[in-house]
C-alpha cells in the first residue's frame, strides 16, 4: 500500500523558512517522482516542485524558483521542500503526490497516482 505522509507546516512570518517533508512507503519501483502541489482557498490545486528519484532531476514552478528548493533522502524514502524568503501568497496547504512513472517537467494532476493528506502553510505580512 502506497502512502504518502506530509509534515513541517505552520505558521512563520514573512521572511521565514520552513521545511517540509513527505514520507513515502510502499512503492514498488525505484524510478517515480515526487511532486509538491499547493491549494490556496478557493484557488485551484498548482504545482511547486518536482523531483525524479533515478537522477535527482528537479523542476520549479516560476513563482517559487530561487526560494524553494526540493531535495530526497533516498534511503529514508523522503522528499524534503526548504521554504525560503516565504511570501504571504505562498500560504496554502501543501501536498506531497507519487508518479510512479517518474515523469517530471510539468505539473499535471493526472500524472500522480498517489496523494498525500496536506499540511498547512501561513505566512504571515
Amino acid at each position: 500500500e502506497v502512502q504518502l505522509v506530509e509534515s513541517g507546516g505552520g505558521l512563520v512570518q514573512a521572511g521565514g523558512s520552513l521545511r517540509l517533508s513527505c514520507a513515502a512507503s510502499g512503492f514498488t519501483y525505484d524510478d517515480h517522482a515526487i511532486g509538491w502541489f499547493r491549494q490556496a482557498p478557493g484557488k485551484v490545486r498548482e504545482g511547486v516542485s518536482c523531483i525524479r528519484k533515478s537522477d535527482g532531476s528537479t523542476y520549479y514552478s516560476d513563482s517559487v524558483k530561487g526560494r524553494f528548493t526540493i531535495s530526497s533522502d533516498n534511503a529514508k524514502n523522503t522528499v524534503y521542500l526548504q521554504m525560503n524568503s516565504l511570501k504571504p501568497e505562498d500560504t496554502a496547504v501543501y501536498y506531497c503526490a507519487a508518479d510512479l512513472h517518474g515523469r517530471i517537467g510539468a505539473f499535471r494532476l493526472s500524472w500522480y497516482d498517489y496523494w498525500g493528506q496536506g499540511t498547512q502553510v501561513t505566512v504571515s505580512s
